[in-house]
């Protein structure tokens, strides 16, 4: 556990509501994954942020979300399809670069050489 994630659990009155990296230390995630929980609806976060801007989370929700163990088990499958599902995409793109050979460094594209 780091530091930072152990000072923030210990403290004796929390925020009401906090950032994505503070509620993936209930968690026990990445705070990259805390995006995947919200995209899929699993978290909500407070008020109506817009796409780009910083979401917040009421801490007593994200609290009782820490100890269902349910809730928990739906979040832990949901992030791991998003990795499984994104790992497998890149290994696809990888394959098919690789089996096109060695880039042509012309500035040409595939379809112009052939």
């Amino acid at each position: 556990m780091s530091a930072e994630r152990e000072r923030f659990l210990n403290l004796i009155d929390k925020p009401g509501r906090i950032t994505m990296y503070e509620a993936s230390h209930f968690f026990g995630c990445a705070p990259h994954d805390v995006p995947i929980l919200v995209s899929t609806g699993l978290l909500k976060p407070l008020g109506k942020p817009m796409p780009n801007s910083v979401k917040f989370f009421a801490t007593e929700t994200v609290k009782e979300l820490s100890k269902d163990a349910k809730w928990l088990a739906k979040a832990t499958i949901t992030i791991n399809e998003h990795w499984k599902f994104k790992n497998a995409r890149a290994k696809e793109n990888t394959e098919q670069f690789s089996s096109q050979g060695e880039p042509d460094h012309s500035g040409k594209s595939a379809m112009q050489r052939a």
